[in-house]
């Protein structure tokens, strides 16, 4: 696994309204923001990042269609070729009989499928450690982040006095 090293400035703020402040100032100061990390989700934070919506939905569309032909099928198949038998009466391909396991493994296969994908697409996942900029930013604290390895010296110092313009109470550089 490749290891990057990256210095990270960032800001520490106390409250998510400051933050999306902060964003608007520095998307029209035509400043890039690495990162912004939050405790929580914050309501109007993706258009202001330029974040489109994720298309993980779509994924958990098809995984759930798989799950959905696996117990149709599988289930026509073993009823009425592999192991034909009639229960109570029923004739051997009884569709309503196999609504209920086919819905549940079409949940099964969607929320496996969508969690697999997720942490793939994420770079989680078992033996994974990712850096943490602070310790509280699970906690209380929100950060707006900005990229300082190529940064030059005069860039680095406009970071700063944008962070400590827009109400900023910790201001720290971090390599991770």
């Amino acid at each position: 696994m490749e290891t990057t090293n990256k210095s990270i400035l960032f800001g520490l703020y106390n409250d998510e309204e400051i933050v999306l402040q902060a964003l608007k100032e520095a998307k029209g100061q035509h400043l890039d923001v690495y990162d912004v990390v939050s405790p929580f989700p914050i309501h109007g934070l993706d258009p202001l990042l330029g974040i489109e919506e994720s298309r993980l939905h779509i994924a958990g569309f098809c995984f759930g269609l798989v799950g959905t032909l696996t117990a149709f099928l599988g289930m026509s198949w073993i009823f009425t070729k592999d192991w034909p038998m009639i229960f109570g009466g029923k004739p051997y391909w009884s569709v309503p009989a196999f609504i209920p396991i086919t819905f549940e493994l079409t949940v099964l296969f969607a929320s496996i499928g969508m969690v697999i994908t997720y942490y793939a697409i994420n770079g989680m996942g078992p033996g994974v450690t990712n850096p943490v900029l602070h310790d509280r930013l699970t906690d209380d604290k929100f950060a707006i982040a900005f990229d300082a390895g190529n940064a030059s010296e005069d860039e680095i110092n406009k970071f700063k006095a944008f962070l400590e313009n827009t109400g900023a109470d910790e201001i720290q550089m971090k390599t991770i």
